[in-house]
């Protein structure tokens, strides 16, 4: 609720913020007949309607888990980002079109020191503004305040383009409007594009921070007793709802209340200090024999002659069923079943008397 009331209440201030600037570049750019200072007006006022969009999405957001959305509807706020970006670009196309037309057409723009002044101000508004909202959205990881405020930073950037045309405007009596107002709209539409990338990314489900990851590998793995960590896998189900599982591989002589109190100990440890809900698998891991100990050997003498197998673990022999299981991680670009095969082939001339079932592992983490 704190993290909800951050947000909308940073929004608000953002709507404040570009509603002020839209009034007075609109007028500016009316008076002066600057092209480029309309369409920087335009552009804080899509700010504004995606700041809209950002406090709507994140009440929605905030909403309980229910029984048709288990886990919650944290992702709403990735769909309100594709909203903001698809505004983003719709207006970055707009400015692009009446920049073109005032190339093709150039009218001189009329510029007086009291427009300069207050385009100068926006300027400087603007750049605070944009350091201080994504600030707040870096601390609550809101990726709808991080891109809103990186936005602001490079408005306040393409804002200058502004002074620097009314610059050429004056001293060489250029009319450069048309230009300037076609990068701003370039720019526009590349900010717009980069958002919907990383909307769409967080809606389809991408490769989990390697950084957070790591961390919870080393976590997990100073647990003694646990002799490895594999398969990490963390679920977004929106920026405060992430939802993960590991493997961890253990004696197996370890007894089942042992491994209850372990995985129970590791479990709060992760959610108390990171917020994830972590579930656990286990491995057992062989007791050292001759026998285990030179079909292991020969298993990861098989996977290295592959460069596209990043990992071998889950090893286990057992002599009672005489199988052997194991799981492959192969490179994504790779053919899996075809290297899974050789390896099979590999290992079935060497011991034959074993069964083997060897399980195809995706890379989720790095």
């Amino acid at each position: 609720m704190e993290r909800t009331r951050v947000i909308v209440r940073t929004s608000l201030l953002g709507i404040l913020v570009n509603l002020i600037l839209v009034a007075f570049k609109a007028a500016v750019g009316l008076i002066s007949g600057s092209i480029a200072v309309i369409l920087d007006a335009v552009n804080n006022l899509s700010d504004a309607l995606s700041s809209v969009i950002t406090i709507v999405g994140t009440k929605l957001a905030a909403r309980s888990a229910d029984k048709e959305h288990p886990y919650g509807h944290g992702r709403i706020e990735y769909v309100t980002s594709v909203l903001i970006s698809v505004l983003v670009i719709m207006a970055g196309a707009a400015s692009l079109r009446e920049s073109v037309g005032k190339i093709l057409s150039p009218t001189p723009a009329d510029y007086a020191p009291t427009s300069l002044v207050i385009i100068s101000l926006a300027v400087a508004a603007k750049f605070c503004m944009g350091r201080y909202v994504r600030a707040v959205g870096r601390r609550i990881h809101s990726g709808a305040l991080e891109a809103s405020g990186s936005d602001a930073l490079f408005d306040s950037i393409l804002s200058l383009g502004t002074l620097a045309a009314a610059a050429v405007s004056l001293l060489w009596g250029l009319t450069l409007e048309g230009v300037f107002a076609g990068i701003i709209s370039l720019f526009i539409l590349r900010s717009g594009l980069h958002m919907l990338h990383e909307a769409l990314n967080s809606i389809i489900g991408q490769r989990a921070d390697k950084a957070t990851t790591d961390a919870l590998v080393e976590k997990i793995a100073s647990y003694p007793g646990v002799l490895g960590v594999y398969d990490m896998a963390l679920h977004n189900y929106g920026p405060s709802q992430i939802i993960g599982s590991a493997h961890i591989e253990v004696a197996e002589d370890m007894t089942a209340r042992d491994i209850h109190k372990l995985t129970r100990a590791i479990s709060a440890d992760v959610y108390m200090s990171t917020g994830i809900l972590l579930t656990l698998g286990i491995y057992a891991s062989n007791a050292s024999t001759p026998q285990s100990d030179a079909v292991r050997a020969a298993v990861d003498e098989a996977a290295a002659r592959f460069p596209q197998v990043l990992q071998v673990h889950g090893f286990y022999l057992d002599e009672e069923q005489k199988t052997v299981t194991f799981d492959l991680i192969v490179d994504f670009e790779a053919d899996g079943p075809a290297i899974r095969d050789q390896i099979l082939s590999c290992l079935t001339a060497r011991f034959p008397q074993y069964r083997y079932l060897i399980v195809l592992d995706s890379d989720y983490s790095g």
